[in-house]
């Protein structure tokens, strides 16, 4: 129920919610956190950051969801990237002196596929913000009656279990 719950959240919030801007960073947010592994300390200080700033968590945690499957798919290439960055002869001696700094292990950047997969993370991160603040102005000023109108929508919440999570939602309790 929570994924059930988290989509419905995501959807209301795209009609009428947060501004745009703050769902796109909450859902670059879980862009960059999902493509990476995340025991680094570059994951914690990004949600950190996301309660901080107040980005859109639901926007944070489909995004995270989806690039966190998706990252699975790419974990070879990200290896092969890092592992190309990291044995760069010209860069050795910065790394070794990043290593020896005493916060920067934690990010565990030594790590091929951590580095590799934060590089392409970082580069693609402004895209990814961009793009989903038009989306979301795009929705609201087009697609949002739409959808709420299309068949598709109608037959999910003509589902019985969909019927029944929204009469459990909307109870009370006193």
């Amino acid at each position: 129920m929570f994924w059930l719950q988290l989509v419905s959240r995501f959807i209301r919030v795209l009609r009428e919610g947060d501004s745009p801007g703050a769902i796109a960073g909450g859902f670059t947010v879980g862009f960059i956190v999902g493509l990476t592994p995340f025991l680094s300390l570059q994951n914690i200080l990004l949600i950190l950051l996301a309660a901080v700033v107040r980005l859109n968590f639901a926007a944070f945690g489909l995004a995270y969801f989806f690039f966190g499957f998706i990252a699975y798919l790419f974990d070879p290439w990200f290896h092969s990237l890092g592992l190309s960055l990291l044995t760069l002869p010209s860069l050795q001696a910065f790394y070794t002196r990043l290593y020896n700094l005493p916060i920067a292990p934690l990010t565990r950047f030594y790590n091929t596929l951590v580095f590799g997969s934060t590089v392409v993370a970082i580069v693609l991160a402004p895209a990814i913000f961009f793009a989903a603040r038009e989306g979301i102005r795009a929705y609201r000023r087009s697609w949002a009656q739409k959808f709420q109108d299309s068949q598709a929508v109608r037959f999910v919440r003509g589902l019985k279990i969909v019927q029944w999570y929204f009469k459990v939602r909307d109870l009370e309790l006193s």
